[in-house]
C-alpha cells in the first residue's frame, strides 16, 4: 500500500551519462555535490494494522551520504544516529509542497529502506505521518495519483 519516484526532484535525465552523477534504485548523486538516499515515509492508516508508504528521496549531506554509502551492506547499521536530511520529492496531492520538509532517516537492517521521519510541524504530510490516516484517505490518495498519471501519459501524448 503506497506510491514512489524513481528520482529526486532535481533529477535531470540529461544527468544519466555524465560521469559526476549517478541514480539507483537506492542512491543518488548529482554533479559529485549534492547527494540523496532513497527511503519510505510511513503512515498508520487507522484501524487496522496496515501502513502506507510514500517511496521518497532525501538529501544528505556529503558525510552522512558517505557513511550511509559505507554500512550500506553491513549488519547492525540500524544502529546509528538518524541522518538529517530534506525531503526531496513532491508529492502534489498535498496542498503546500513537500520539497524541503525537514527529516530524519532511520536506517533499518541490511535489505531494508531507511525510515524518513518529517519534522513535526503542521504540514498535512507530517501530521498524517504522526497520526494516520484512515482507509478512505488511502483511497482519496490512489485516486488523486492515478488521476495525475493519466494527466502526466495524455501530456507526454501531445
Amino acid at each position: 500500500m503506497g506510491y514512489s519516484t524513481t528520482a529526486p526532484y532535481v533529477w535531470d535525465q540529461s544527468f544519466a551519462d555524465a560521469s559526476d552523477c549517478l541514480l539507483s534504485s537506492d542512491q543518488c548523486v548529482i554533479k559529485a555535490r549534492h547527494y540523496f538516499v532513497k527511503g519510505l515515509i510511513e503512515i498508520p492508516v487507522i484501524g487496522g494494522n496496515n501502513v502506507f508508504s510514500w517511496g521518497v528521496w532525501v538529501s544528505l549531506s556529503r558525510e552522512s551520504f558517505a557513511r550511509a554509502a559505507d554500512l550500506w551492506d553491513t549488519s547492525g547499521r540500524e544502529s546509528e544516529e538518524p541522518y538529517f536530511g530534506w525531503l526531496t520529492t513532491e508529492l502534489p496531492i498535498y496542498s503546500s509542497s513537500t520539497i524541503n520538509l525537514k527529516t530524519h532517516v532511520h536506517t533499518r537492517p541490511v535489505g531494508e529502506r531507511p525510515l524518513v521521519e518529517l519534522e513535526p510541524t503542521e504540514h498535512p504530510l507530517a501530521v498524517e505521518q504522526r497520526t494516520g490516516i484512515t482507509l478512505e484517505r488511502v483511497r482519496e490518495i490512489a485516486e488523486a495519483v492515478s488521476h495525475l498519471a493519466y494527466d502526466e501519459s495524455e501530456r507526454h501524448r501531445t
